[in-house]
């Protein structure tokens, strides 16, 4: 009896799968659906979508992964892909898979009157849907503010031994240096890399979690971060003693560098319109503060306003340069990093 149970239940599980399988594969989907790949988590996103079901009765499937396994997916898939939109962070994620072919220009004058010039793709493919600065973050107990001014300044002796950093593998540093790259060349920024090595209090850290609680216990002193990480440290914990400084602020055409988390229609999306209207609708008014909100993010349509605790650290002036300079100077980022010996 036990075993026919079983063998019951395994054809039902078995019959659940190929269901799944076929539905996602299928190419007869209704107009009224579309699947998107997501690096995003599950919980980020979610709520959007359930948001925008409920408004306008369209149907999203999505899935969920790491940027690197949903990019050879895509490409392995090729034309028989179910995906119709891409979602991922670092705007080198999204060159990459604009320059592998796996996206279709969207012309849009909602995407090119919501989105900066500098946060989307110079032909359309990719756009921004929220921005992430990777700043300065000290420990006021330990730092004046006006000790600060640069990216480039945390290479002086002057910082020795009191710097901190997240690994060199993170694609966030590796953007970061790939735009100092395209702001500064190679050879000054290969100078600006070895002095932050040669500050550093500790060896580079797994995560921007460690290297900011690394800062709050007088390990180091300061170290450059994704914002909306303090933000998260801050919400538990609003004691910590770390504080915000935006570099590069009294620099001729530099600023704060940033980065995004966006999106781009699939180049064979079976719902290429359906596909643009829900890319559009996360450049809206309405899903921008929660798109960006939810992750305590700044919005990439700068005409919505940021969460209570990210506006508390105050207002500053973005580097000009565009983001796809994160990808195009990636694989020359790597190599300098490696030749610095930042690891």
């Amino acid at each position: 009896m036990r075993s026919a149970v079983s063998l019951r239940q395994c054809a039902k599980h078995l019959l659940l799968m190929v269901s799944a399988i076929t539905l996602l594969a299928s190419p007869a989907w209704a107009d009224e659906e579309v699947v998107v790949y997501s690096a995003r988590n599950e919980q980020l996103i979610k709520p959007l979508f359930d948001s925008y079901e409920k408004a306008t009765g369209v149907r999203i499937l999505f899935l969920t992964d790491k940027e690197g396994p949903l990019l050879a997916r895509l490409k392995a898939e090729g034309t028989n892909t179910p995906a119709d939109l891409l979602l991922t962070v670092d705007a080198g994620n999204l060159w990459q898979a604009a320059q592998e072919g796996l996206l279709q220009p969207v012309d849009s004058a909602v995407l090119q009157n919501k989105i900066p010039a500098h946060l989307r793709d110079p032909d359309n493919l990719w756009f921004g849907l929220s921005v992430r600065a990777r700043t300065i973050v000290y420990n006021p107990q330990r730092v004046k503010p006006e000790e600060l001014s640069t990216y480039a300044a945390l290479a002086e002796p002057q910082w020795n031994k009191r710097l901190c950093l997240r690994t060199s593998n993170k694609v966030y540093n590796q953007s970061l240096v790939a735009m100092l790259i395209a702001e500064n060349g190679e050879a000054r920024t290969e100078e600006i890399v070895r002095g932050w090595v040669n500050n550093l209090a500790t060896p580079p850290f797994a995560d921007d979690n460690s290297a900011l609680l690394a800062v709050a216990a007088g390990q180091c002193d300061v170290t450059l971060v994704n914002t909306y990480y303090l933000g998260r440290l801050l919400k538990e914990d609003p004691n910590l003693p770390l504080k915000i400084f935006w570099p590069n602020q009294q620099v001729d055409n530099s600023g704060t560098h940033v980065n995004i988390s966006g999106g781009g229609v699939t180049r064979h999306a079976r719902h290429p319109e359906a596909a643009r209207k829900l890319l559009e609708w996360l450049a809206s008014d309405e899903a921008q503060a929660a798109f960006a909100g939810v992750n305590l993010e700044y919005p990439v349509n700068p005409k919505v306003d940021v969460a209570p605790i990210v506006a508390a650290w105050g207002e500053f002036r973005q580097s000009p340069l565009n983001v796809a300079f994160a990808g195009a100077h990636q694989a020359d980022a790597v190599r300098l990093m490696d030749r610095a010996g930042y690891r």
